[in-house]
C-alpha cells in the first residue's frame, strides 16, 4: 500500500456497549477499520490475532489453550480473523457457559464457518457489522469529490497514493480474499467477473450477459455473486413489490460496498455531469443508507421500478420514497417517477436528494440538499 496520513476517526459503532451485556460476530471486508475500532475501544481486552502465525499454532494445536489463558475473571476476549480457526468456536462456547465471558469474533465473513458447519454458537452472540467510513464519521474531513474518486475504505481515503492504493485493493487483494474463502479455483475467470459485474453497479443483473461477457458457466456466475455478497463486497437491494396501480419488476439490484473500489474495477474516470459520475453519487448515497440501517434502524431498504420503465432508487421501510440526481437544479422530468409512486398512495414522504444549495418542495415531492438528507437520516426522521 502506497503511504498514509495517520487519522483517527472515531467510528459509529459502539463496542463496549455491545459487549456489555452479550457476546458478538464483528464481521466487515478488509480494510474498513475493524483492528484500529478493536485497538481505540477495547484497549483492556485480551486479544488472539490468528493472522500472527505463533497465535495461529498454538491454537490450531491446542485449541483447549484458550480456556488455561482466559481464566476466570477476564470479560472481554477478542480473536481475530476467527474464520482461520473455526474449532475454537467450541472453546468460545463453552466459556461463556460456564465463564460468562463475553467475546468478540471477527472476520472478514461469515461464509467459511457456515460452510463449514461449524459450532455458530446458537444464537449466544449478535452480529455486527463495519462498513467504510459515513459521512458523519469524518465530520470536517469530508469531502463528497474526494469521497466519489476515492471511496471512503480509511487506507485510501487517507492516502497520498489512493489511484495506486485502489489498484492493489481491487486487483490482487479482492482475487486473493475469495481464493482464501476456497470456493474459487480459477483465478483469472474471477479476475474477467470482478471487471464485468463492476460494470453492472447499481443496476438489475443479467446474470447470462456477465456470464457471456466473463466467459464463464452462468451457474458460475451465480456462485460468485454468492461469494461477494457473503465477503459483505456487494449489496443486494431487493425490489419493493408492494404498488399496485403500477406493476413492479421483481428482480434486485447490486452495488459494490465501497465507491472507489468499483471505480477501479471500472477502470472509470470522474467528471462531474456525467453519467459516470451520477452512477458513483447514487452508490454513494446507497452506502450511506446501509449503514444507517446497519447501525441504526435495523429498517428494510429496496427500490421500485415499474415493467412500464418508472424507477425510484431507494424505499427506505415502508414510508420513504428516495430519488438521487447529481445535478444542482432538477426539473420537473427528473421527478416523474417519485410522481407515479406517490400516486399508488402507500409512501408518506417522496424525497430527491441532490447537489442543488437549499431545501424546496414541489407538490408532494422535497427536494434535498444531500447535507440536509444526511442530517435528517441520521437524526432519525426517516425512520418510521
Amino acid at each position: 500500500m502506497a503511504g498514509n496520513r495517520e487519522h483517527y476517526v472515531p467510528r459509529l459503532l459502539d463496542l463496549p456497549r455491545a459487549l456489555r451485556s452479550k457476546s458478538h460476530f464483528l464481521f466487515g471486508p478488509r480494510q474498513t477499520g475493524k483492528s484500529t475500532l478493536i485497538r481505540r475501544q477495547l484497549d483492556d481486552a485480551l486479544v488472539y490475532n490468528l493472522l500472527d502465525t505463533k497465535t495461529y499454532l498454538d491454537l490450531s494445536s491446542n485449541p483447549g489453550r484458550l480456556q488455561q489463558e482466559v481464566g476466570e475473571k477476564r470479560r472481554v476476549v477478542v480473536i481475530d480473523e476467527i474464520q482461520r480457526l473455526p474449532e475454537l468456536l467450541n472453546e468460545v462456547h463453552l466459556l461463556i457457559e460456564e465463564r460468562r465471558t463475553r467475546f468478540l469474533l471477527t472476520g472478514s465473513s461469515a461464509r467459511k464457518l457456515r460452510r463449514g458447519g461449524v459450532n455458530l454458537l446458537g444464537g449466544r452472540a449478535r452480529t455486527l457489522r463495519l462498513y467504510p467510513f459515513t459521512a458523519g464519521e469524518l465530520g470536517d474531513h469530508f469531502k463528497l469529490d474526494r469521497a466519489l474518486h476515492r471511496g471512503l475504505l480509511p487506507s485510501v481515503y487517507f492516502s497520498d497514493d489512493p489511484d495506486a492504493d485502489l489498484e492493489a485493493y481491487a486487483g490482487s487483494y479482492l482475487r486473493e480474499e475469495v481464493v482464501a474463502e476456497g470456493s474459487v479455483r480459477n483465478v483469472p475467470a474471477f479476475s474477467r467477473f470482478l471487471k464485468v459485474a463492476a460494470l453492472c453497479n447499481g443496476s438489475i443483473v443479467n446474470f447470462t450477459n456477465i456470464a457471456g461477457d466473463a466467459q464463464v458457466p452462468r451457474t458460475t456466475v451465480y456462485e460468485y455473486f454468492d461469494i461477494l455478497r457473503d465477503t459483505l463486497l456487494l449489496h443486494e437491494l431487493p425490489a419493493w413489490k408492494m404498488s399496485a396501480r403500477r406493476k413492479p419488476i421483481r428482480s434486485s439490484k447490486y452495488y459494490f460496498f465501497d465507491i472507489g473500489v468499483v471505480r477501479s474495477l471500472q477502470g472509470r474516470s470522474l467528471a462531474p455531469g456525467t453519467r459516470e459520475h451520477g452512477e458513483a453519487f447514487e452508490s454513494w448515497i446507497m452506502h450511506e443508507l446501509v449503514c444507517h440501517r446497519d447501525y441504526a434502524s435495523g429498517g428494510a431498504l429496496s427500490f421500485w421500478r415499474s415493467t412500464s420503465g418508472f424507477e425510484v432508487d431507494f424505499i427506505v421501510g415502508d414510508h420513504t420514497a428516495v430519488e438521487v440526481k447529481a445535478k444542482q437544479n432538477i426539473s420537473p422530468r427528473d421527478l416523474k417517477s417519485l410522481r407515479a409512486l406517490s400516486e399508488e398512495g402507500v409512501l408518506k414522504r417522496f424525497l430527491c436528494v441532490s447537489l442543488e444549495p437549499r431545501v424546496r418542495r414541489i407538490g408532494k415531492i422535497t427536494i434535498l440538499p444531500w447535507r440536509v438528507f444526511l442530517e435528517t437520516l441520521w437524526s432519525g426522521e426517516y425512520d418510521g
